[in-house]
């Protein structure tokens, strides 16, 4: 089963973002997570695109960019430009998420959709075929260092049963409260991607960390 550890540039040095896109280029994480927060959907403000142009400059890795705002038709072809390699929308921040999906491969970027906590799984339902990735998030959007939901994993079992009733292969991806003390029961609840931020950023030895969070 594919095992991915997408560390959050959220947590990361931004005096010194350059030294961390190189520790995440030498480490075994497959993707750097890029929080993007508006002020609006969520009460903070983080990433724009110059920020996420200069990440591209030193990163190799994909950018797994997640969009905390509303309306992210506005922006889509703007962070494929910057250097997304994914792009993960709110399904409660759109009309009609098909259409989004739809506008997101068509800059030829992996498309993801995503719900907080307190919106029912089976709203996924008629996009998990469509997708490459369904972000389950593990906390409410918007804040790092929040406390995981533990009821996190009944959501993560009631998403690969709609997988499974719609024969979908998409990635699973969790964000919030991931650390090495959940990583082994995620991945074995059927979780492929693990967002982690504090607990990779703020480890005395961040690559260790992410090794370590990968073998659990």
């Amino acid at each position: 089963m594919t095992r991915i550890i997408s560390p959050s540039l959220l947590s990361a040095d931004f005096g010194n973002l350059k030294a961390d896109c190189e520790m995440i280029n030498s480490s075994e994480a497959e993707w750097l997570h890029i929080d993007v927060m508006d002020g609006s959907f969520v009460p903070n403000i983080s990433f724009g695109f110059p920020v996420l142009e200069a990440v591209k400059k030193h990163c190799i890795k994909p950018l797994d960019v997640h969009l905390m705002i509303v309306h992210p038709e506005k922006y889509i072809k703007r962070f494929a430009e910057a250097g997304a390699g994914i792009i993960t929308f709110h399904y409660e921040t759109v009309e009609n998420p098909l259409e989004i999906i739809e506008m997101i491969k068509a800059e030829g970027v992996k498309a993801g959709i995503t719900i907080n906590p307190d919106v029912p799984v089976s709203v996924l339902e008629p996009f998990v075929d469509k997708v490459d990735l369904v972000l389950i998030m593990t906390v409410f959007a918007g804040y790092g260092g929040q406390k995981f939901i533990e009821e996190s994993y009944n959501r993560i079992a009631e998403l690969r049963e709609i997988m499974a009733k719609k024969d979908a292969n998409c990635l699973i991806e969790v964000d919030g409260g991931v650390n090495i003390n959940n990583a082994g029961k995620l991945f074995e609840s059927g979780v492929n991607v693990l967002v982690a931020g504090s607990a990779v950023f703020n480890a005395p030895n961040p690559p260790q960390m992410i090794q370590d969070m990968l073998n659990t």
